[in-house]
């Protein structure tokens, strides 16, 4: 995964932190898949993941306004993804929204030795 290239502000903010099982069961199809669907969602800007090897992950994903993110909490298969999660492949989790007012970063300049 990469840092998401997004536009300037305001946009919003999901950020989805959660603790896994050790159930598999389908997690990574169902992963893959919700990235896929939500990239067709209007108003999706992009994404961003990591997990951590004791099963401790966070996920956010970036929406143009807050209706674009509650259109995306409705959706059929996103919902039922939810159920599993809840179900399955959850410890616990945390979402909390936030509309980003400032955003800027630093990438460095690779310079060859010479």
């Amino acid at each position: 995964m990469s840092i998401a290239t997004l536009p300037a502000p305001p946009y919003y903010v999901v950020c989805f932190s959660s603790q896994r099982t050790e159930i598999e069961d389908g997690y990574g199809d169902v992963g893959a898949a919700m990235v896929e669907l939500a990239q067709q969602q209007p108003g999706f800007l992009g994404f961003e993941s990591a997990r951590r090897a004791d099963g401790f992950g966070i996920i956010n994903s970036y929406w143009r306004d807050e209706e674009s993110i509650r259109a995306w909490k409705a959706v059929v298969d996103h919902v039922e993804a939810q159920r599993r999660g809840r179900a399955d492949w959850y410890r616990r989790y945390e979402i909390r929204v936030a509309r980003v007012e400032r955003a800027y970063g630093f990438e460095a300049q690779h310079v060859e030795p010479g």
